[in-house]
């Protein structure tokens, strides 16, 4: 059975834009070589089990069986490109993916690479593996363009309609095709003038964001060290109509996009550009914010004659995004794991996260959130889930740290 479009890899990436496509009336075909994932159980995935429902029965199928891909119109690449421990990318499964839809590719195929990479991966990096493996040249016998994906999960104002798609195609032709196909479900592409163009600005924009959370990070330890209140300056700064865009400090900087240096996305062999200071002090500043959260947690607990060895400790809201069930790169982790070697007693609470562990052993679930804060030495609030009456938590709660600026003012400790 032929499709309009394969979505290769249902993860973060791949299913929102399946969502987006069979809305739009695309026969769409999901592979992924995870049977498991392919089967797609809709729990702490990008989509709820709900819309996984709405999804298939509005005729999306999935498939673990590679010769499905031999009849697609497009194919996009949404595998998962994760950042090692040296903080190098792992191009791994997209390799695989580009190896497994090469050996399938018939001419006239459109493929695009929605996986987050470093400038130049379309080039050289995929390039090579689809026409070696098919026998097919890019740009002329098929089409090859880069749209890096923009997709926020949770966000409520920007969806996939109305939200521009950047395209960068490896020949005009091929920009002109991955056009054709987005407009289709976008209300507007933005042309760049390549595919390292189109890579280059979701590398600016995902460091963008990175940058300006440091900022905002430094700005919460200066303020609370000078006894200055970050919420309210925040508040008075954001009325300048130009010159500034708000952003909130927070435990940590979680999500599936991380802030990277060119030279960490650069495949051995290649020459890297100058290094990017600012994107690597903003990691390191990201970085140790759940380290400043247990000092604030220790200071706390010490002002009220208590110590953390032995506390019990609440963590409220563990993912690393309201609303959301994901826990990918979630700063909570950290604070758990930092807050378990100094021996005190966790316990933690979130509506999308039914079982949780660290360092193997399972947390405890509190069962009833008010009763668990009014037990709790300390209760820190991690994410700030809908879900929570912030005013009613502070009243129940012995002692509250607010990480992320939430809770009515003077009801909480503040980062």
């Amino acid at each position: 059975m032929s499709a309009d479009l394969a979505v290769i890899g249902l993860g973060h990436l791949g299913l929102p834009l399946a969502q987006a496509a069979t809305a739009a009336g695309l026969t769409t075909l999901g592979y992924d070589p995870d049977p498991q994932v392919a089967a797609l159980p809709g729990s702490g995935g990008p989509l709820s089990a709900t819309e996984v429902r709405r999804l298939l029965a509005a005729g999306f199928r999935t498939t673990a069986d590679p010769a499905d891909l031999g009849r697609v119109r497009t194919a996009v690449l949404c595998s998962p490109t994760p950042l090692g421990a040296d903080r190098t990318l792992d191009l791994s499964a997209l390799a695989e993916a580009a190896r497994t839809l090469a050996a399938r590719l018939r001419p006239h195929t459109t493929v695009i690479l929605e996986s987050a990479g470093y400038p130049g991966t379309t080039e050289k990096f995929l390039r090579p593996l689809l026409e070696t493996g098919s026998g097919l040249t890019a740009g002329r016998d098929f089409h090859l363009a880069c749209s890096p994906t923009r997709h926020d999960p949770g966000n409520r104002t920007h969806r996939y309609r109305n939200t521009p798609k950047v395209i960068g195609g490896l020949t005009p032709a091929c920009t002109e095709a991955a056009a054709a196909f987005y407009s289709r479900l976008t209300d507007k592409v933005v042309r760049a003038r390549g595919p390292r163009e189109a890579e280059t600005a979701n590398l600016l924009e995902t460091n963008y964001r990175h940058i300006n959370i440091a900022l905002m990070n430094e700005m919460a330890v200066y303020c609370h060290e000078i006894g200055v209140d970050l919420w309210d300056v925040i508040r008075c700064a954001e009325t300048k109509p130009f010159g500034f865009q708000s952003f909130r400090p927070g435990p940590g900087v979680g999500g599936h996009a991380a802030p990277i240096d060119p030279n960490h996305r650069t495949p051995q062999g290649s020459s890297p550009g100058a290094p990017l200071r600012l994107v690597e002090l903003a990691q390191e500043i990201n970085g140790r914010m759940p380290t400043y959260v247990i000092q604030r947690c220790t200071t706390l607990l010490n002002e009220h004659g208590k110590s953390a060895r032995g506390a019990r400790i609440l963590l409220l809201g563990i993912t690393y995004k309201p609303d959301l069930a994901d826990l990918a790169g979630t700063p909570a982790a950290e604070v758990a794991a930092r807050l378990s070697d100094l021996g005190a007693h966790l316990t933690y609470h979130d509506p999308y996260v039914p079982h949780w562990e660290i360092h193997g052993r399972p947390v405890p679930r509190a069962d009833s959130l008010y009763e668990a804060a009014a037990t709790a030495d300390l209760t820190v609030l991690l994410q700030p889930h809908r879900t929570y009456d912030l005013q009613g938590l502070a009243v129940k709660a012995q002692l509250l740290l607010d990480t992320r600026g939430a809770t009515p003012t003077g009801a909480a400790h503040r980062l």
